[in-house]
């Protein structure tokens, strides 16, 4: 299945959550922290009003609570308005 994104939205891939642990001890999945960063897996098309500046390949920081989490295939994803997207790392 593919994934389209529609108008000045992307489609993110969210960096995998470090494993912490605290004294021996392994923090469990759900309480780890939500990363803040992923790859810009694709695009729309932007509109009449906002020109995409973002592109595919592009490492991105995004907003803590920014997006909306969809899984496909077993593989989560964010797809976002690009003015969501904090920055772009280099």
């Amino acid at each position: 299945m593919k994934l389209t994104p529609l108008a000045d939205r992307v489609i993110i891939k969210p960096a995998p959550a470090e494993e912490k642990t605290v004294g021996g001890i392994i923090i469990p999945d759900t309480a780890k922290e939500k990363p803040l960063k992923g790859t810009v897996l694709a695009v729309g098309n932007g509109t009449k009003d906002e020109e995409m500046l973002l592109k595919e390949g592009d490492n991105v920081l995004y907003g803590k609570y920014s997006g909306t989490e969809v899984e496909l295939e077993g593989e989560k994803y964010l797809i976002m308005h690009q003015k969501d997207v904090l920055a772009i790392i280099e």
